[in-house]
C-alpha cells in the first residue's frame, strides 16, 4: 500500500494529512511531489500529520529529511504532527527526534510556527 495525502490551510500553517505507509517506491515519492509543489507556491509553513501514516520504512526517514531540508533551503518550516508510537519510536532510534519539531495536537502545531 502506498500513501494518499491531502492538504488543508489553517491560520495561514498548510496541513499536510498523510495515510498509508511511507515506504521506497510510491510512497516516498507522493510526499515529495506534495512538498515541492507546496515550496512552488511560496508557502513556508509546512505541518506533516502523520496520525495515519502506519509504517515508514528508511527510504520514508530519507524522504522525511529531504523534504525538511528542501523547506529549509527555501526559508520555511517543517514540522511533525501526531506521530504513531512506532514512527515516534523510529524517529528516537534514528536521532531524528532532536531536528523534527513536534507536536501531538493540532492547535499548538499551528501556534508554534508564530
Amino acid at each position: 500500500m502506498g500513501i494518499n495525502t491531502s492538504t488543508r490551510m489553517v491560520g495561514g500553517v498548510v496541513i499536510v494529512d498523510t495515510i498509508g505507509e511511507l515506504r521506497l517506491g510510491e510512497g516516498t515519492n507522493v510526499l515529495r511531489n506534495v512538498v515541492s509543489e507546496l515550496i512552488n507556491q511560496d508557502y513556508k509553513s509546512i505541518l506533516l500529520n502523520l496520525r495515519d501514516v502506519r509504517h515508514i520504512d528508511s527510504a520514508g526517514v530519507g524522504e522525511l529529511m529531504s523534504c525538511y531540508t528542501s523547506v529549509r533551503n527555501h526559508g520555511g518550516e517543517l514540522k511533525l504532527l501526531n506521530l504513531s508510537k512506532n514512527v515516534h519510536n523510529l524517529l528516537q532510534i534514528t536521532k531524528l527526534y532532536t531536528i523534527f519539531e513536534v507536536a501531538e495536537d493540532e492547535p499548538s502545531a499551528i501556534a508554534s510556527f508564530r
